[in-house]
């Protein structure tokens, strides 16, 4: 006769300590990853820690009278969202207020000072050839300067390059002094009965000459040869203001720190490239060299050709009217030379960064310039006053609720109790470990939508026991003991849980996606909960519940088990009768 093969329920039941034994070293792991991390408890939002509250106000530039508009303010909450949430700094609130104010919100932690440092910054980039420069306070040189080269692999050149700061000048002769000052932009800038600045200057940056000394200057040239003359980048209020108001199609000054820590001012012609025809931006770590970090760029199509146009025509110039300034909201960034026309698309940026410079500098490139300009109006300190009280009531609210699902359990279930609470226990755990551990990763913050989200997460894994407990009942019910009816309702439960927490994560990502701020902090932790409610009903509840069906308490149907067939009112066991072989004659019998 042969052996009764054995079914995936039969093999499921005999082994249900690997689940057990997987889940918890899973919570050992998660637990002392979050204790090696250093983040023991979940980050909080600026409801519930406090946090930054600044007004920014947008200011008229010349030229545009109208800039100020409902599309360029939203515009920029956008942008300045993308920001801080590039920075790590979630729950970080952004919204208008009025016609011309944006108030930004941001929570206590490690990201936020760097936050209000980028939030309210323009970010405007643009790429201006350098027609004069010198240290600030020092005669005008032409010392060499770094090198940008072809980024072209099937040719095996380096990529386009720009050191991270302007490079340190020399005096151009040992006997120049404080006479000589501004002698370079005076050069840079006359020309032949030219009308404006902004042509001589541009057309000296086109041609790649220096406009011919002999005629006279006109008085917006003269206005800027004074400007650059009078420029002390050392000054941090005069730096501010250097080339204020300056449109991209007329020539400025503009000052930059050198790689000796010297500040150096520029005079800069016309912007031949700006930052919007950069199409995505990096922080990356050269390994290759002793640089450190650095930022590559990627241009657009048409930004490729603009740069590769600039650059071959900087490239039949003399130094230093042979270098291009990056300038990042009027401050120059780097200043290399060229040799060559640079057509590969894409430039880096390296120099003397830190980490978080390099990055900062590519979140602002990434996500791109503000439409406008803004200053800050105020700024205040916010309390969790308020919010600690708000948790404070929320928290005595759940405890009630958990304590009355406990209740309901123990006084319905009664012994089956014990897997319920236990398995509330495990999801606790896990959630708030996870919760600890998303912080520093992802930038999730603890905010009071956030608590009500866990807090209902209760009811949603509550309802999972009580479909498992009442599929096993149902077995009872129809006669068979509690080993067979935990194995065979099972399958039945594992469906129904399954759709409902299908449809309560479908539900929390649908809200996630379509709100902002707040609301999204519910959803997340309820499509957080929801997930792990069904990990924990695979991997504990249900082995539990299997090793438990094989003591004496649980399979005699005890009283107090929750499983007694008598107040189940349970069927007697359905058996079989024998048919007859053949019709019996009574008479004969």
């Amino acid at each position: 006769m042969a052996a009764p093969k054995k079914g995936r329920s039969a093999s499921a039941q005999s082994r249900p300590g690997r689940s057990l034994a997987l889940i918890l070293i899973a919570i050992v792991a998660l637990t002392g990853g979050m204790f090696l991390s250093g983040h023991s408890t979940p980050r909080l939002g600026i409801d519930l820690a406090g946090g930054t509250s600044i007004t920014l106000e947008a200011k008229n530039e010349p030229g545009q009278p109208n800039a100020i508009n409902k599309t360029n303010m939203n515009t920029a909450v956008d942008i300045m969202n993308r920001r801080v949430n590039g920075l790590g700094v979630s729950e970080a609130e952004v919204q208008t207020q009025g016609d011309r104010n944006i108030i930004v919100n941001i929570p206590k932690g490690t990201n936020s000072k760097q936050a209000r440092e980028q939030v309210g910054t323009t970010a405007k980039l643009y790429f201006r050839p350098v027609l004069a420069t010198e240290v600030s306070g020092n005669a005008a040189t032409a010392s060499p300067s770094p090198s940008a080269s072809s980024s072209d692999s099937s040719k095996d050149k380096a990529s386009d390059k720009a050191t991270g700061k302007p490079t340190s000048s020399s005096s151009a002769t040992p006997s120049a002094t404080a006479t000589s000052q501004g002698r370079a932009v005076t050069d840079a800038l006359k020309a032949d009965a030219t009308p404006s600045a902004s042509a001589s200057a541009k057309s000296s940056a086109s041609t790649g000459t220096t406009p011919s000394p002999s005629g006279s200057v006109d008085p917006a040239a003269a206005k800027l040869q004074a400007q650059y003359a009078a420029l002390d980048c050392t000054d941090k209020a005069v730096r501010a203001k250097a080339g204020d108001g300056v449109k991209p199609t007329d020539p400025t000054v503009a000052c930059g720190q050198n790689s000796s820590g010297q500040w150096q001012k520029y005079v800069l012609g016309p912007a031949e490239v700006s930052g919007t025809d950069i199409k995505s931006a990096a922080a990356v770590f050269d390994t290759q060299s002793a640089a450190g970090w650095k930022v590559t760029m990627d241009f657009t199509s048409g930004g490729s050709k603009k740069f590769a146009s600039i650059t071959g025509k900087l490239a039949q110039n003399q130094s230093p009217q042979n270098q291009f300034a990056i300038v990042l909201d009027g401050e120059v960034v780097s200043d290399p030379y060229v040799s060559q026309a640079l057509t590969g698309g894409n430039a880096e940026i390296s120099g003397s960064f830190t980490q978080t410079e390099a990055q900062d500098l590519a979140n602002m490139l990434k996500y791109g310039a503000l439409p406008l300009t803004f200053k800050e109006a105020s700024v205040t300190t916010v309390t969790a006053a308020l919010g600690g009280e708000q948790l404070h009531a929320g928290l005595i609210a759940g405890a009630i609720g958990l304590g009355l699902v406990i209740i309901y359990l123990v006084v319905y279930y009664r012994g089956l109790s014990i897997i319920a609470i236990a398995s509330l226990m495990v999801s606790a755990v896990l959630t708030y470990v996870i919760m600890a551990l998303l912080g520093p990763a992802i930038g999730f913050a603890l905010n009071l939508p956030a608590v009500c989200g866990a807090i209902v997460a209760i009811g949603i894994t509550a309802d999972s026991f009580i479909v498992f407990f009442e599929r096993i009942r149902d077995e009872i019910r129809e006669g068979r003991s509690l080993r067979p009816a935990v194995e065979r309702a099972w399958p039945r439960a594992r469906r129904t849980i399954l759709v409902s927490d299908f449809v309560s994560f479908l539900a929390a990502a649908v809200l996630f996606i379509v709100t902002v701020g707040k609301v999204q902090g519910f959803a997340f932790t309820l499509g957080l909960t929801t997930l792990l409610d069904v990990v924990v009903v695979f991997l504990f509840t249900k082995p539990l519940m299997t090793i438990l069906a094989r003591k004496k308490f649980f399979a005699s149907g005890h009283s107090w088990s929750g499983l007694d067939p008598k107040r189940l009112g349970a069927q007697p066991p359905l058996r079989r009768t024998r048919r007859a072989s053949a019709p019996v004659d009574t008479k004969e019998a």
